[in-house]
């Protein structure tokens, strides 16, 4: 790192990032308000060159989300639905098998999977869910569940504790959970845009849980709507405490608010350059999380490659298709050729590199696709 480039006021903070040093809330927030983003940049860079040197990855992985059907109304969503809703949706586990089969086919590796908290489903529907993908091919991924989710069906559904329910859907070929459902840990945030989720405490407890069975997950921050700064770093640092207890986050994927179509429509969504101040200091403060992760379904692919020069090492994934944040008023595409992820890669100076759902670089020319069919990524045409 040239330190000759960071202006003298935050030169303390690059001189402790460069020699792999802690930074404190304190020095977060500094960084937060900071206008020299390509001061920011710079540590960012360096932090993520230290952990993950010039790859740059993404995942073909396939998003489906079984219901928006939910017993909750949070003020943020634009997702969730109640069942005489015009715009609620159940998919039957044979019409979601057929759309995991299909993906199969051109190579995907991953299925994630989340949904609202259904009110009438029952455990045997999520068990055979999950062990119908699982019999399609052994070796896909299921990543699914959010916290909110887990403990609703350890409560009302499976009926029993949060181990224990875990356990029982990783039988059934549960891999690894997904990490929506964080939001901002502040209460006081928490009751005013989704009164009656759990707690950040239970959020972390289910995390927390499942890493301590040997599971992984990755983590996640919705920020850029009535949230303070002071809010994000005290989210960060309940996440970087975490991790040093269990280890057991694989990445970080922060997710900037879509307001067009909620009932906080009033908020200005977060700029681009909030959304790239907010990745370099995720970076450099999370210093015991290795991966972060730009999601070009919020940032759009262009701003997603930007990106890769603010600390961000992966892309995401080709997702072909996502409904939470479009539901909310996205506008971006629903999904990726691997093509095009590794073109925007290669075009910002980086080498691109397939992952598996731990972040492990994998040899595309391996993943073989079911029946024959087209190369990863070949069939897959951008929406």
């Amino acid at each position: 790192m040239n330190l000759s480039l960071i202006p003298k006021e935050l030169r303390p903070i690059a001189e402790k990032v460069a020699g792999s040093e802690r930074i404190t809330e304190t020095e977060a927030l500094r960084l937060y308000r900071s206008h020299d983003l390509n001061a920011l940049g710079i540590m960012a860079s360096a932090v993520r060159e230290r952990k993950n040197g010039n790859y740059a990855t993404y995942i073909h992985n396939r998003y489906i989300n079984y219901s928006n059907i939910c017993i909750l109304s949070c003020q943020f969503c634009a997702f969730a639905a109640k069942k005489r809703d015009a715009h609620a949706f159940e998919y039957a586990i044979d019409e979601i098998i057929g759309v995991v089969r299909e993906a199969l086919r051109v190579g995907v590796t991953e299925v994630h999977m989340v949904g609202g908290l259904h009110p009438t489903l029952k455990k045997d529907w999520y068990l055979e869910l999950v062990r119908g993908i699982r019999a399609l091919d052994p070796d896909v991924h299921i990543k699914a569940f959010t916290a909110i989710e887990v403990r609703h069906l350890a409560r009302r559904v499976f009926r029993r504790s949060i181990r224990d329910t875990l356990q029982t859907l990783r039988e059934a070929g549960l891999g690894s959970m997904t990490g929506g459902g964080a939001e901002i840990f502040d209460p006081v945030v928490r009751d005013e845009i989704c009164r009656g989720k759990e707690s950040a405490e239970e959020w972390l407890d289910v995390h927390r849980t499942w890493h301590k069975m040997g599971g992984r997950s990755t983590c996640t921050m919705l920020y850029g709507h009535i949230e303070t700064l002071e809010q994000r770093v005290d989210h960060l640092r309940q996440l970087r405490e975490l991790q040093d207890e269990t280890g057991g986050f694989t990445g970080f994927v922060p997710f900037a608010f879509e307001p067009q179509t909620t009932v906080l429509s009033h908020i200005k969504p977060a700029s681009a350059l909030e959304q790239l101040r907010n990745l370099a200091v995720s970076r450099i403060y999370l210093d015991n999380i290795d991966h972060l992760t730009a999601y070009w379904v919020s940032m759009g692919l262009p701003l997603a490659q930007i990106s890769l020069s603010y600390g961000v090492d992966d892309l995401h994934g080709t997702i072909l298709e996502e409904k939470i944040f479009h539901m909310a008023g996205a506008t971006t595409p629903q999904q990726q050729t691997a093509a095009a992820l590794e073109h925007a890669i290669r075009e910002a100076g980086r080498e691109p590199a397939q992952r598996d759902s731990h972040y492990r670089r994998i040899d595309s020319t391996r993943v073989t696709p079911v029946n024959g069919a087209a190369a990863v990524g070949a069939e897959l045409a951008c929406a």
